[in-house]
């Protein structure tokens, strides 16, 4: 069973067009299982509900999830809000599939700060993570808005919402891997952590 709140959906977005891995990265063999998997064996572990946001439903026919085409086709913040419209739950956390070392301690903390904010985010000497966040329903409204503006920019309109920024210094109390929100573009970069995995 999950040991997670049971007001949270997992949303894995699975919907890009992987242009630079020059195959579909949720399907790149990694350790021996395809990329997505370590994402979706995480929210299974996490979550009741997990949904898979995207245009391929007939590409993950095999795993008895809910596949949601996008909204609002071509970004990651149409997938969002897909993710976020469909949602039965008052809150999902996201993810992008090319996640090979997602972070259970971490999605836990994240979880943890939901209460009282729109999005509960990582904030990295890189950025904000957009895509390994915590998203309210509240935040409906404000992203359909910057969406039909034509603004896909996946964290543009977080000054308008109620946001908690997770430190570094918070991510590493907890533990975390240092790897952990990478995503996998390239061949070259999977191999790369592939071998750093093995090493």
């Amino acid at each position: 069973m999950p040991n997670g709140p049971d007001d949270i959906t997992g949303i894995i977005l699975v919907g890009g067009k992987s242009r630079r891995m020059g195959r579909d990265k949720a399907f790149l063999d990694f350790a021996g299982q395809p990329l997505f998997e370590r994402v979706l064996h995480l929210f299974r572990e996490h979550f009741e509900q997990v949904a898979l946001v995207g245009d391929r439903e007939e590409r993950f026919s095999g795993y008895s999830l809910p596949v949601f085409p996008d909204i609002y086709p071509g970004s990651s913040l149409g997938g969002l809000y897909t993710g976020l419209y469909h949602a039965t739950t008052p809150y999902i956390a996201v993810a992008s599939c090319d996640m090979p070392f997602p972070s259970s301690a971490v999605l836990r903390y994240l979880c943890s700060l939901r209460h009282g904010y729109d999005v509960v985010v990582p904030a990295t000497s890189h950025g904000y993570e957009p895509l390994f966040a915590v998203y309210a329903k509240s935040c409906l409204p404000t992203i359909k808005t910057f969406l039909d503006d034509g603004n896909y920019c996946a964290f543009g309109y977080y000054p308008e919402l109620k946001v908690r920024e997770v430190t570094e210094a918070e991510i590493a109390s907890l533990a975390a891997p240092p790897n952990c929100f990478i995503n996998l573009n390239t061949p070259q970069e999977a191999e790369k952590h592939l071998r750093n995995q093995a090493d």
